[in-house]
Formats: structure tokens, C-alpha cells, sequence
């Protein structure tokens, strides 16, 4: 029996996935929520064989989620689940150790599939999604610079980032003037903007 933890905020797609994941007699559904800061919590408690994580949630996005998850409860494999097809978001799955990475419009046996072949430790990506990554070119921020842009689009200030990263606030700076360069924005916000119009934030 695979178990399976559900991270989906909207209620109607998430319990039309947990009815459908039930079809399956070798499937079992353990969690689900709607908060991505769950996630982590949740599965420490239910030990799921497989994550389904949305990458849009409030609380923690699932990417971010995926990462944590891959270190606090490392026997649990994940799988991203999205309406958001950007080749940039699969790049930052694989950077997450994520296992799987399918559309919702999905066939739905493709999905139960997917399911028993992430959790048989094989790697599952959607195939348009995937020649997509290949043609496209590679982001043009470090993952720490993306790291920092990030925090940065929470709102936190670059003292606050260097407490967070625990490096030095002149770092944070260097950084995100860095970030404004290579995105060739006029400003932090604008670098933001554009970071997210691009699909990398």
C-alpha cells in the first residue's frame, strides 16, 4: 500500500484528487491539506511513501516545501502537481530532489501511475514539460540569488535575509545588486517583477 500526503489550497480540486487517488486499493490517501507550512509537520506524523504538493500555497510554496521535506522526513518522496507548465519550475523541482512533476490536466490514470512509480523510487516528469526544459535556456540567477530575490519578495530586508542566511548584510546587498544587474532591472522591486513575469520566483 502506497501512502500519500495531499498538499492542494483549493478545497474542490484537492478532495476531487483525494476521491480519485482512493479509486486505487493500492493507494491510500493519509493527509491533506491546504497550507504549504504544513506539509513538513503533517508528514512527520503520517509518514506518507509519496507528497502530492501544488507549487502555489500559501504558507510555504511546494517547491520550498519539497526541499524541506526531502531533509526532515527523507524516506518520503514527492511529486509536484501544477497548472503553472514553466520549464523554470521544473528545474527548480529537480534542485528540490522531487521525484515527480505533472500538469492537472493529467490523465487521471497517469497520475495514479505516477503515484506507484515514485514511490518504487523511479523519477516521473510530464514529457512536453521536459523537451520544454531542454530547449529553454538556463535561469540566469544562482540558486542563492534566487534564494535572496525571494525573501527579498516576502518582504523581508536585507538585515532580516542575513539573519535568516546568517551571512553579512553587505552579502544580502552584493547579492541583490547582483540580481538587478543580470536581469537588467532598474530596481529591487523591478528585479521582482520581473523575476516573477519570467517565472522564476
Amino acid at each position: 500500500m502506497v501512502r500519500v500526503l495531499i498538499a492542494e489550497d483549493e478545497r474542490l480540486l484537492r478532495k476531487a484528487l483525494v476521491s480519485l487517488i482512493g479509486l486505487d486499493p493500492y493507494i491510500e490517501v493519509v493527509a491533506e491539506l491546504s497550507d504549504g507550512a504544513q506539509v513538513v509537520p503533517r508528514a512527520q506524523a503520517t509518514r506518507p511513501d509519496v507528497a502530492i504538493l501544488d507549487i502555489g500555497m500559501p504558507g510555504m510554496d511546494g517547491l520550498t516545501a519539497a526541499a524541506t521535506l526531502h531533509t526532515a522526513v527523507p524516506e518520503c518522496r514527492t511529486m509536484i502537481l501544477t497548472s503553472i507548465a514553466r520549464p523554470e519550475h521544473l528545474r527548480r523541482a529537480l534542485a528540490a530532489h522531487v521525484h515527480g512533476f505533472l500538469l492537472k490536466d493529467s490523465d487521471p490514470q497517469a497520475l495514479t501511475d505516477a503515484i506507484r512509480s515514485v514511490a518504487a523510487g523511479r523519477r516521473v516528469i510530464d514529457p512536453e514539460l521536459a523537451l520544454a526544459a531542454l530547449d529553454s535556456q538556463p535561469p540566469p540567477l544562482t540558486p542563492r540569488e534566487l534564494q535572496v530575490l525571494r525573501m527579498a519578495s516576502e518582504g523581508e530586508g536585507s538585515r532580516q535575509i542575513a539573519a535568516r542566511l546568517r551571512l553579512a548584510g553587505g552579502t544580502i546587498r552584493n547579492y541583490l545588486s547582483t540580481v538587478v544587474t543580470k536581469l537588467g532591472a532598474r530596481n529591487r522591486v523591478d528585479a521582482i517583477r520581473i523575476a516573477r513575469e519570467s517565472g522564476l520566483l
